[in-house]
């Protein structure tokens, strides 16, 4: 019973990191802050009392990194007589992201005696699935959802304003929690294809079942989903070699079951799509493109018409350069900013590339890059036979960047947080080639 409330509160914690909340009652202060300020005590108590905590070269070059992204952002506020220091605090918001992934993946081995990629991982899939349930209750319940805005701010107020119909779990919302779950399916496609060698191989058509929930509810939520959707299924394909009609048995296996799934689930979903009005708008508005083209023979999405009209670059040398010193709307920052009116982000674009760029141009887009790159070379030098899984995810941040500026830098700085020696522990404990000595 213990082992059982253990998990459910680092699920809980892992939830509160992935998608921090703020509660009304406290404007100002999310979930993300609390954990890095426990996570700084406890790194310091480790750090004195079992010499446990330590700065590597790796985490000293990181942090330098994020420093330049600060500095960038600070000549470009400066220069520029600006308000706006979202990215010039940076080294601060990274450090925050680190203090949190140390509180989650300590407890993780406070439960589980160790922690791994393995073990981390998991917890990540089942928080993006349980806030999956969560959007699909909220939204079936008014007295839940009334319950859950009373409390915990999230967007609401944009949602409500902009008639945005969308889904949303506790804190999970938007293009952030579209890139979470993009971000899980990556993760989903890459145990999958290792599993059949562990001990969870027969978990796995519960974890198919899993990335097809994840999928359809995640794009339901945020349709930036789909860009961890086509990557998993690329990946999927690639390193099955069902492109060339060389399937070993484990593939056969894997693409047997997600075939078992999807025949349950595409008449569930046809079913549901012709009797509950609200799963069809969820669906349509999901798969929107996909609609556009069975009926109208052309790809259309609402969301990327808007999106073609963001692509708006700087006119100047400066800009490009260094900068205006703005990422928000300066309308709503800037009491004397007295340039042209623009709804939404600043230039009227919520593209990542440009927003960085009208910030703190190219060199600071070139910075917040290199960290990302950093984090991704970490991960991939400390966990050999995890590589291609950050590359995966680097992958996922550059090409979600093409429509919002969120990062995943998260997500490596959990994985960071993982010891080497005990991830490779981990894994030989799990494989089969080792089953017979456990």
């Amino acid at each position: 019973m213990v082992k059982y409330i253990s998990t459910i509160c680092v699920t809980v914690l892992t939830s509160l990191f992935l998608f921090p909340i703020e509660l009304k009652a406290f404007p100002g202060m999310n979930s993300k802050k609390f954990l890095a300020a426990v996570g700084l005590v406890w790194f310091f108590i480790n750090l004195g009392k079992y010499r446990t905590g330590r700065f590597s070269k790796d985490m000293v070059i990181l942090s330098l990194l994020a420093v330049s992204v600060s500095l960038a952002g600070l000549i470009a506020v400066t220069y520029n007589e600006t308000p706006d220091y979202a990215y010039a605090t940076y080294i601060t918001s990274m450090w925050v992201w680190m203090g949190a992934a140390y509180v989650v993946v300590h407890s993780i081995r406070l439960v589980h005696g160790s922690a791994s990629i393995w073990l981390a991982g998991n917890y990540f899939i089942a928080v993006c699935l349980i806030q999956c349930i969560m959007a699909l209750w909220i939204d079936s319940s008014m007295e839940l959802k009334q319950a859950v805005d009373s409390v915990i701010e999230q967007g609401q107020d944009f949602l409500n304003s902009h008639n945005v119909e969308r889904l949303y779990g506790i804190g999970a919302s938007l293009d952030v929690a579209g890139s979470r779950f993009a971000a899980a399916l990556v993760l989903l496609a890459f145990f999958l294809l290792s599993m059949e060698q562990t001990r969870f191989r027969s978990w796995m058509f519960f974890y198919i079942l899993v990335f097809v929930f994840i999928a359809v509810v995640g794009n339901m939520i945020a349709r930036t989903t789909t860009v961890g959707l086509l990557l998993a299924i690329g990946y999927l394909l690639y390193k099955s070699d069902i492109w060339c009609l060389q399937l070993s048995a484990e593939s056969r296996k894997l693409w047997l079951y997600l075939g078992g799934v999807l025949l349950l689930t595409i008449p569930l979903c046809v079913y549901l799509y012709q009797q509950d009005a609200i799963f069809r708008s969820n669906l349509r508005f999901a798969f929107e493109g996909f609609f556009s083209l069975i009926e109208k023979g052309e790809w259309q999405v609402a969301s990327n018409e808007r999106l073609q009209n963001m692509y708006v670059f700087p006119d100047n040398l400066k800009t490009w350069l260094i900068g205006d010193g703005y990422f928000s709307n300066p309308y709503n920052i800037d009491p004397y900013f007295t340039g042209r009116f623009v709804g939404g982000y600043y230039m009227s674009t919520d593209v990542g590339y440009l927003r960085f760029i009208f910030y703190s141009g190219l060199v600071g887009l070139a910075a917040i890059t290199a960290v990302v790159w950093k984090a991704c070379l970490i991960c991939r030098s400390r966990f050999e036979a995890q590589k291609e899984l950050f590359g995966l995810f680097l992958l996922v941040n550059l090409l979600v960047w093409f429509k919002v500026s969120t990062d995943i830098f998260l997500i490596f700085a959990l994985f960071m947080m993982v010891n080497q020696d005990e991830n490779d522990t981990y894994n030989r404990k799990i494989s089969l080639a080792n089953e017979n000595t456990l």
